[in-house]
């Protein structure tokens, strides 16, 4: 038996989330059926996170056990090749130790958060980024952002569905970036409460559009009660960026495909 190590891209839109639902198409679904195809074998592919319907992904690790001797390379050209045309993709995979997990191991997780300000619709990005009309005033949401770093009760900014037995969370980074009509929001943890990054981000827009001020944000964290939230932002724009393991990246990790040269 061996473990292997994926590095997963997806978009969520078509998916019920990442977890396999019994009501709808799940990432998770997906990838396990091209491992079934595969191997014959019936697998689980253990992921570092869960993501809602509609929340992309950029480099999801995950892990999946294998009997049959397969390397690395062809199992992960194999997957992308039975995953087409769905929008999932192996990026790259690895044989790894039997105590490697993709959840347990891991000791941080990146999120990203997409905002497009512009009054003209999306062509490119619909569904793939937030997209607001009105102006949204950035500085203030980055100064808005730094109340929230740190250990906190985050219980204001967690779903009435979260089963983490604890809203105590520590926020290593939340940070708010802007180029053009780009707003880019990057949270650092080494865990997440469910829907925290989806509140946060909701807040830091009322911030940003003038509606709530810092006391107004600092008043909801100190509440520690959800029916003080003031807005929960849409899933579109929140992409699962990284996760961090303690141990250096495995030397024979391998691309799942050989690049080629050539120009797009």
């Amino acid at each position: 038996m061996t473990r292997f190590r994926l590095t997963v891209e997806f978009d969520g839109r078509p998916y019920m989330g990442w977890q396999r639902q019994p009501h709808g198409p799940s990432v998770q679904g997906a990838i396990e059926a091209a491992v079934l195809a595969i191997t014959r074998e019936p697998a689980t592919v253990t992921a570092a996170g869960r993501t809602d319907a509609g929340v992309h992904g950029e480099a999801m690790s995950a892990h999946v056990d294998i009997a049959r001797p397969i390397d690395p390379f062809r199992l992960g050209e194999g997957l992308n090749a039975l995953l087409r045309p769905q929008p999932v993709a192996i990026l790259a995979t690895a044989a790894v130790p039997d105590d490697w997990h993709a959840r347990f191991s891991c000791t941080g997780r990146r999120y990203r958060y997409r905002i497009v300000n512009r009054r003209a619709p999306l062509a490119l990005d619909a569904g793939r980024a937030w997209h607001v009309r009105a102006p949204i005033d950035s500085d203030a949401m980055a100064e808005a952002a730094r109340i929230l770093v740190g250990r906190h009760d985050f219980t204001t900014f967690r779903s009435a569905h979260c089963q983490a037995d604890s809203p105590v969370r520590t926020l290593d980074r939340l940070s708010v970036t802007r180029m053009g009509q780009a707003i880019d929001i990057h949270a650092d943890a080494r865990s997440f409460l469910h829907h925290q990054v989806r509140s946060m981000v909701g807040c830091l827009m009322l911030v940003g559009r003038g509606r709530w001020s810092l006391a107004d944000m600092a008043d909801a964290l100190n509440a520690r009660d959800r029916t003080r939230l003031g807005l929960n932002a849409p899933p579109d724009g929140l992409y699962f960026a990284g996760a961090d393991y303690p141990e250096p990246e495995p030397h024979d990790l391998a691309p799942a495909v050989r690049s080629s040269s050539g120009t797009a």
